[in-house]
């Protein structure tokens, strides 16, 4: 990558990175309902790692 990162570059990267954190935590008694135990990453639309999968930005 080039020394000098064009802010279009960083924001489609920042976007990247935010779309892979996981769901909050109270997504999980909302969807399953309270008694449930589930981890909240399941939840999360974008399933991807830097190290897995590139992107195109």
């Amino acid at each position: 990558m080039a020394r000098f990162i064009h802010i279009s570059r960083k924001l489609r990267l920042a976007k990247k990175g935010r779309q892979t954190r996981w769901a909050p935590f109270w997504t999980v008694p909302k969807i399953y309902g309270q008694g449930r135990r589930m981890h909240p990453g399941r939840h999360t639309t974008v399933k991807r790692s830097w190290r897995r999968s590139n992107t195109k930005a």
